[in-house]
């Protein structure tokens, strides 16, 4: 994700990329050097003390968010940071008070905000197109567990932790549940009131362990929602979708009409049955415009001095969200 940050900032004829950190020795001069950069540390706080930049993007490993951001921010710094904002809603709260008490740009890289056919269904919505908002689908859908084609996870460490609550992992909910229930909520314009969670670890393996890795973290989450417009729905995650390789999909049901954004790497269909359509059931293909990505609109907070979506108050409603399911898994209905 460092890669995708720098190669996105790069285009951007406003950014110079001044210095890179990583406390891994090496790899920030040799992150550095492959982007241009005059500067490299192996320490945030000696970053920091330099102190020669305006803005940092924050890539480092989920449970570092938190007190990465805070010394960022303690010192002045508008921040870009990596899903999820931190590993629970109190400490994103803590993070969204300082940025906010700072006067700082700050913004969670939800990627999938760079979709331009979110937009174009949440318009949709927004216009009044499909009418009261009555039932939405949604579900991130992986498949490495039961497939090699991202290697074969029994052997690769950067897919075993994923498994592993003793190694920092909270599943599939953890990993991608904060997407698609950004995915959802984005996309209906509203926000959940109440949620139903059941989460599901399955057997993989003997002793339910491979090596020093407890295969205990959550394999599938499902919620049934309520949204603030009134509308009822399901939200999904899994790594046991079969067929299917790092897909969103999102249905959107008024009582006018209906919109589908089916989501890729390096592929979206988008279609949509609204006016007389619905009699027929006829769908019909949108070709939707390119949108700014996260990485061009944090810029342009930072040049126009006006916070841009999504923030840090925005993902940490969403983890509340995330909290509320590990607590209260299969214990029935919740406000949030």
């Amino acid at each position: 994700m460092a890669k995708a940050h720098a190669t996105a900032f790069a285009l951007d004829p406003r950014v110079e990329m001044v210095g890179a950190c990583d406390v891994v020795p090496g790899r920030a001069a040799e992150f550095a050097q492959g982007f241009g950069m005059a500067k490299s540390f192996e320490d945030l706080d000696a970053a920091i003390a330099w102190g020669g930049f305006d803005a940092a993007t924050n890539v480092t490993p989920d449970s570092i968010h938190h007190p990465t951001t805070m010394k960022l921010l303690a010192a002045g710094k508008h921040v870009l940071c990596e899903k999820p904002l931190a590993e629970n809603q109190s400490l994103a709260r803590e993070m969204a008070d300082a940025a906010e008490k700072a006067g700082l740009i700050n913004m969670v890289n939800l990627t999938y905000r760079n979709v331009a056919a979110i937009h174009v269904a949440r318009k949709l919505v927004t216009d009044g197109i499909l009418g009261n908002i009555r039932h939405v689908e949604a579900s991130y859908r992986q498949s490495w567990l039961v497939g090699n084609h991202w290697g074969d996870w029994r052997t690769l460490p950067m897919w075993l932790w994923r498994l592993s609550q003793k190694h920092g992992s909270k599943g599939v909910l953890g990993d991608v549940g904060i997407h698609i229930l950004d995915f959802a909520a984005f996309g209906c314009d509203a926000t959940p009131v109440a949620i139903q969670p059941r989460l599901k670890t399955f057997h993989k393996a003997a002793g339910d362990r491979i090596g020093e890795y407890p295969l205990d973290a959550n394999d599938s989450a499902v919620m049934t929602v309520e949204f603030s417009n009134g509308a009822l729905g399901i939200i999904q995650a899994s790594r046991f979708m079969t067929g299917h390789d790092n897909e969103l999909h999102l249905r959107i049901h008024g009582d006018k009409g209906a919109v589908e954004v089916k989501h890729m790497e390096g592929w979206t269909e988008l279609r949509a049955c609204t006016g007389d359509d619905v009699n027929r059931m006829a769908w019909r293909p949108i070709k939707p415009e390119p949108v700014e990505t996260n990485y061009r609109r944090f810029i342009n907070a930072i040049v126009t001095g006006r916070n841009q979506e999504p923030d840090f108050r925005h993902a940490a409603n969403l983890q509340r969200v995330l909290d509320l399911c590990f607590d209260n898994d299969g214990s029935g209905l919740v406000k949030v």
